[in-house]
């Protein structure tokens, strides 16, 4: 099978670049081949942070496929296909550590749908960003028409998925689309420093950071903090806190060992 993607692994963390020319499409083989890496990123002791890319200096992903989309058209009993490729991008969304998307150019339909999943979301500011799916008779089908409502509103996300127009970056920092939005051919120096400097954190206080706002996002405020008051007593459980705390006091930086 041709390698579709590019895994770096540097001090504590990783980086996944789409490496599907020329327009790094979301095919099957790209779905297939994210599912792996992030099982193996997510085994992995030594990575504690991920940041996912395009190849190239134009396009993140230009969205899935169109190509494998004729087999689709009118057949029947096709849902379970499709759920077949939200696992991929919910084991993308669930996974326990901090993933950093880098959007360095286009990010359309099934591309986007990836950028979603991610936890912070950097753009270099020649980015365009859209779900054009309406204008092929489709809507989003991966993910968007629930993801993105969460992150920017109901309204807004409408109005995206309905015209099918693609915003700037300054325009997608500005709805809250994006984190941060970074001068072009800069972008991945950008999130290698995040992601240099969350990964040096301990994995066990990350990890429940992201499920805390995760899982507490869809509970009432008071099941939000019973969650996060669990997840509190057994971040006190770690070596990592009690590593955390002492160098504090010692005056020196800890040594966490994601214990």
């Amino acid at each position: 099978m041709t390698q579709l993607l590019n895994i770096e692994k540097i001090d504590h963390y990783a980086v996944i670049t789409i490496n599907n020319p020329p327009m790094n499409v979301i095919s099957n083989g790209v779905f297939k081949e994210l599912d792996k890496a992030f099982q193996e990123l997510g085994n992995d002791e030594k990575v504690n942070a991920v940041i996912i890319t395009g190849q190239g200096e134009k396009i993140f992903a230009a969205g899935a496929d169109i190509k494998e989309f004729p087999q689709l058209i009118g057949k029947q009993g096709i849902k379970k296909e499709f759920l077949e490729t939200h696992a991929v991008l919910n084991r993308i969304d669930h996974f326990e550590k901090p993933v950093i998307a880098m959007l360095n150019g286009l990010t359309l339909g099934g591309g986007f749908e990836v950028a979603l999943c991610c936890d912070i979301r950097i753009a270099e500011e020649h980015a365009q960003i859209g779900l054009p799916e309406i204008t092929l008779g489709l809507f989003p089908g991966g993910g968007g028409t629930q993801r993105l409502p969460r992150l920017v509103g109901e309204a807004k996300a409408k109005e995206l998925m309905f015209t099918g127009e693609a915003v700037s970056a300054v325009e997608a920092e500005r709805i809250g689309l994006v984190n941060k939005v970074a001068a072009s051919g800069e972008g991945l120096e950008t999130a290698r420093k995040m992601a240099n400097r969350i990964g040096r954190f301990s994995l066990p206080a990350l990890s429940r950071i992201k499920k805390a706002v995760d899982q507490g996002l869809e509970l009432p405020l008071d099941q939000g903090i019973d969650l996060e008051a669990e997840l509190f007593e057994e971040v006190f459980q770690t070596e990592d806190v009690q590593e955390g705390v002492k160098a504090f006091i010692e005056k020196r930086k800890p040594a966490f060992q994601n214990r």
